[in-house]
């Protein structure tokens, strides 16, 4: 598959375009937000498209046409305000997922965020993050598309354990950025995934293992 990364220049982003440059399966394009970014890509060899998740879905769709499958690994930021967490983290995918429809692809992974499918375990404090990505989530649940969503826990710059533990309800626990990419990337053409969403955290199983025994 020919694979649109959505927010390619963050960190799991980054992690996850060198998987799909390295890898004999897929190939990959890179969706960045400015031209600095676009010419960092084009040095590595990475094929980009410049389109703001805060434009319009028409741009979207020009810097998704010709792709298989899209990733959504774009986030607002810890530093944000509200506004641009529902503006990226909420809008912003919606519009991904609105052009992958209009163009016809099929594949769409998103990364989103431990526990964002229960409202019961938020605290008493209403989080914009959390409230952003269980919405965002629920409209890729009702798009059509086959999805796979990631809900991963802390992220850690650490190195890869390459082990994790994938189910429903995990409660807590944190995991290396760069698992999660691997996680993504094992995840695109495993249909042990497919129309699945899952917690994730580091564990004792391989990647692989865990995706195919998702409880």
């Amino acid at each position: 598959m020919k694979v649109l990364v959505v927010g390619a220049n963050g960190q799991i982003g980054k992690h996850l375009v060198n998987l799909l440059k390295e890898s004999d399966e897929h190939t990959v394009r890179a969706m960045v937000r400015n031209e600095e970014q676009v010419e960092a890509f084009e040095k590595m060899g990475v094929e980009t498209r410049l389109a703001d998740l805060e434009g319009s879905v028409e741009a979207i769709k020009e810097a998704t046409e010709g792709c298989d499958a899209v990733v959504f690994a774009a986030g607002s930021g810890s530093h944000t305000g509200a506004d641009k967490t529902m503006l990226i983290d909420l809008d912003g995918a919606a519009k991904t997922i609105e052009a992958a429809q209009e163009i016809g692809i099929k594949r769409y992974v998103m990364v989103s965020v431990i526990q964002a499918d229960n409202r019961d375990s938020w605290g008493g404090t209403p989080s914009y993050y959390m409230t952003a990505k269980h919405h965002a989530d629920n409209i890729l649940k009702q798009s059509g598309l086959t999805y796979t969503i990631v809900r991963p826990g802390g992220l850690l710059n650490e190195p890869s354990t390459g082990k994790i533990n994938a189910a429903d309800n995990i409660k807590t626990g944190s995991i290396p950025r760069e698992d999660v990419a691997k996680t993504v990337f094992e995840s695109l053409a495993n249909e042990k995934t497919f129309n699945r969403s899952f917690d994730l955290i580091s564990g004792e199983t391989e990647i692989s293992d865990a995706l195919n025994n998702i409880k």
